[in-house]
């Protein structure tokens, strides 16, 4: 056969591979709301960048009516491509084919994929959009789950993952998002391990998919979602500005922007703050206050609503913000925020990302459900984290830090490289009003007006220790500021730590409280 006629057979064959399940799956996808698996890479690529490996890729089963049956791609485009001109790695699941069924060489590819990332040192992007292991390919279908987890792994705080559930996502095939550091969902998609049906055949309890594995649930009630969007365009959105924080890999410091020479002082800073400690206030404003034109990223918004992390920048540098909401159960530390903010926190660590915290905690939140659920063991994750991180560590007390919530918010002795507080700060073992039932149990039940003496004493003990001067005569904050000078004194504090080189005992890993 002649040159041009194999290749004119070759732009056919191209043609029909990329074509996916063909025109009519095509359109249904879109009617659905969804974009196609190219049209993903597409959105969130830069233009002409992406080259696929892997097109003419196909299975080998002969069971159950697979013998010859093509299945293009084997249900899964693979490639390279860059992102505002960083290099990434990528899959995305083409549910046009065979449901995006995961089979054998479909697990091989996205594991090619990942072990590309690990070579090159570029974040890996899985879409996901699938309806499961391929079932007529038995055991390989499992076996080829099982070799993307264990790659998951050893790319686990190498270079970044992130997964986005662009549709169904069941059973096994949850693990391997479950296992890369950031999930975004749609509103459309659902991720569960166990279906609907199966639910109320074993319990007899009747939900809907998306009760059970929309975004929702798994923003809300599981904390396994990190970012909810409203469709496909948004959550590749998303995912972009998302990588604009994160450096390539681990070898790599996060990507500078350009910022202002001079951060000015911030005289609103002092109004945000309530007079009575009692009244509860909104984090955020303190936050978006000090980060660089106000942007802050924020990780699972509505999971563990009582703590907040998530990115912004100052002075042009990624920062990983984690801070207590006193508008939300009073900024207490309970099992779910302690977990939310142990694994930004280890995220941050092994990217190379700055801590900036923020401090308003009255304590670990009190009650039989809490002692139950372990918030010992889950508490003692946030103490490990913030030990074990060696990126430079800025704390700033603006309110309330009572007890052992104190020092799990990254307090001066588990390592903070500048701890400062504002004049409002209350650094104490516990508030005045627990105090002094304890301290002076004798003089209140001797008093003749028991609740004036008790005001009395709250006042005298409040005066003697719930202040910063006491932490600043014990050089446990470095210094006292004023409210306006917060987003200079951190802008000055990050510049002069981001050289920070901080040698920790050799050994094979530590051993957090899992």
């Amino acid at each position: 056969m002649p040159m041009e006629e194999k290749v004119a057979a070759l732009r056919r064959t191209r043609e029909r591979l990329l074509e996916g399940g063909g025109a009519k799956r095509l359109e249904k996808q879109r009617a659905s709301g969804k974009l196609t698996a190219r049209e993903r890479i597409e959105r969130l690529v830069d233009p002409g960048s992406f080259q696929e490996i892997g097109l003419f890729a196909t299975h080998r089963a002969t069971l159950f009516g697979m013998a010859g049956k093509e299945l293009p791609a084997d249900g899964v485009v693979t490639g390279v491509a860059t992102v505002d001109g960083r290099m990434i790695h990528l899959a995305s699941q083409d549910f046009t084919v065979a449901g995006g069924s995961a089979g054998e060489v479909h697990s091989d590819k996205v594991a090619e994929m990942m072990r590309y990332s690990l070579k090159t040192g570029s974040p890996f992007i899985f879409i996901n959009d699938s309806g499961g292991a391929r079932v007529q390919e038995g055991i390989d279908s499992l076996a080829g789950y099982g070799r993307v987890f264990y790659t998951n792994v050893m790319l686990s705080g190498v270079v970044p993952q992130i997964s986005l559930i662009c549709g169904p996502c069941a059973g096994g095939a949850a693990y391997s998002p479950a296992l890369t550091d950031f999930i975004i969902q749609t509103k459309a998609a659902q991720m569960f391990i166990t279906g609907p049906s199966v639910i109320k055949q074993v319990t007899g309890e009747a939900v809907t998919p998306e009760q059970l594995g929309g975004p929702a649930a798994q923003m809300t009630y599981s904390g396994v979602v990190h970012f909810t969007a409203e469709d496909d365009e948004d959550a590749i959105f998303i995912c972009k500005r998302l990588l604009s924080f994160l450096p390539s890999n681990n070898l790599e410091d996060p990507p500078r922007l350009p910022f202002e020479e001079e951060p000015h002082e911030d005289p609103s800073l002092a109004e945000v703050v309530p007079d009575d400690p009692k009244t509860a206030y909104d984090m955020h404003e303190v936050i978006t206050r000090v980060l660089d034109f106000g942007d802050f990223m924020e990780v699972q918004p509505a999971f563990a609503e009582n703590a907040i992390v998530g990115f912004g920048r100052l002075m042009g540098r990624p920062v990983g913000v984690v801070a207590n909401q006193p508008a939300v159960l009073a900024g207490a530390l309970d099992i779910n925020a302690s977990d939310k903010c142990a694994r930004f926190i280890r995220f941050c660590n092994a990217f190379n990302i700055p801590l900036l915290t923020f401090v308003d905690v009255p304590g670990f939140l009190p009650g039989v459900q809490q002692e139950y659920g372990g918030i010992i063991r889950h508490g003692a994750k946030l103490l490990f984290a913030y030990s074990a991180a060696t990126v430079p560590k800025l704390t700033v007390v603006i309110r309330k830090a009572y007890g052992g919530a104190y020092l799990a918010m990254c307090a001066k002795d588990l390592g903070a490289d500048r701890a400062v507080a504002w004049p409002t700060a209350e650094i104490a073992v516990m508030g005045a009003e627990g105090a002094v039932e304890v301290v002076f149990r004798k003089e209140l039940a001797e008093a003749a007006d028991r609740e004036a003496k008790r005001k009395e004493l709250i006042e005298h003990y409040r005066a003697a220790f719930a202040n910063p001067y006491v932490a600043g005569a014990r050089r446990l904050v470095d210094d006292i500021i004023e409210p306006a000078q917060t987003r200079p004194y951190l802008a000055a504090a990050l510049e002069a730590l981001h050289t920070k080189r901080e040698l920790r005992p050799p050994k094979k890993h530590g051993l957090i409280p899992l």
